[in-house]
């Protein structure tokens, strides 16, 4: 067996694709809609620098907005709360994410200026309120987290099977707020029978090869092995980690990509698996945001 390479690269673009449509259809009825997509990054990371540019420079392409809003390294988490509290009560803008990691001099509570942000404007889907109502199955109250939701997508999508996830043994490994905690709730709620593994659980390789559906976003180069995978499985790796290599800029996932793929049914790469839908998903659902804040109501559920 050799497993069907699920490019999120291909399906970003279709994502993308389909939120330029919906903009432009919207504009054909509403000729000064917006979709404004604020970034608040801390610092000057350079790899914080690429992220923000790929989500702007998407966010451009299909008629959306980015407003990047760059504060210096010496900010306070003060000052930072204000400039969050400012965007929330800024109408011309539908979606804040806070760049992270914090490139900052000061101390800073990271949770605590993510959960600043308003609600209706949390794009990123990670204050409390939306990782509460996530972890509740309130999915139609929810924001998804874009990595997730990307996940749940390129499962959906490379399948064909919009209910694919119902009744598969899922494995999780890894419980960060980003990915791992709320992958297991969207996938919980998707009615598929979900195992979280983490630093702490005995036996990860045995639990590994029950799950039809594993999701790899522990941070650790080639941690998943061939003979950890159930033939057939779908493998989604959310891995990114650069290479021993000082002199070379090579990313690697969780996942030995060469030996899973003679095993797994379905396999993302890295790059261009995982990576290029959360930004997609990003887009998307700061459209929706917008779409839900700007529109009549009766236009909004049309």
């Amino acid at each position: 067996m050799v497993a069907e390479i699920v490019s999120g690269l291909e399906y970003s673009k279709k994502v993308l694709r389909d939120v330029g449509d919906k903009i432009a259809k919207t504009r054909e009825h509403h000729p000064h809609f917006e979709a404004v997509l604020a970034i608040v990054q801390v610092g000057n990371r350079s790899d914080s620098n690429v992220y923000i540019n790929a989500k702007l420079k998407k966010a451009q392409e299909i008629g959306a907005h980015g407003k990047l809003i760059k504060l210096p390294e010496t900010i306070t988490q003060g000052d930072l709360k204000r400039e969050i509290m400012a965007l929330n009560h800024d109408n011309n803008i539908d979606g804040i994410i806070v760049q992270l990691p914090l490139d900052c001099k000061h101390e800073i509570d990271a949770d605590a200026v993510i959960d600043l942000i308003d609600p209706l404007k949390d794009v990123d889907g990670l204050t409390r309120i939306n990782a509460g109502r996530l972890a509740r199955g309130e999915l139609q109250r929810t924001i998804f987290p874009c990595t997730p939701f990307g996940c749940l997508y390129l499962v959906q999508q490379a399948t064909g099977n919009p209910n694919f996830v119902s009744g598969k043994e899922v494995v999780v490994l890894g419980r960060s707020k980003i990915v791992g905690s709320p992958a297991a709730a969207l996938f919980l709620w998707h009615h598929g029978t979900v195992t979280i593994c983490h630093s702490k659980t005995p036996n990860i390789k045995e639990k590994c090869l029950r799950a039809d559906i594993l999701i790899v976003a522990i941070g650790k180069k080639h941690f998943v092995k061939a003979d950890w995978i159930k033939p057939g499985a779908f493998v989604i790796d959310c891995g990114i980690n650069v290479g021993d290599d000082p002199t070379s800029r090579k990313i690697y996932g969780d996942v030995d990509t060469d030996a899973a793929k003679e095993v797994a049914g379905y396999l993302t790469p890295v790059p261009g698996g995982v990576g290029p839908m959360t930004v997609a998903m990003l887009i998307r659902n700061t459209y929706e945001q917008a779409r839900k804040r700007r529109l009549p109501r009766k236009d909004e559920e049309e």
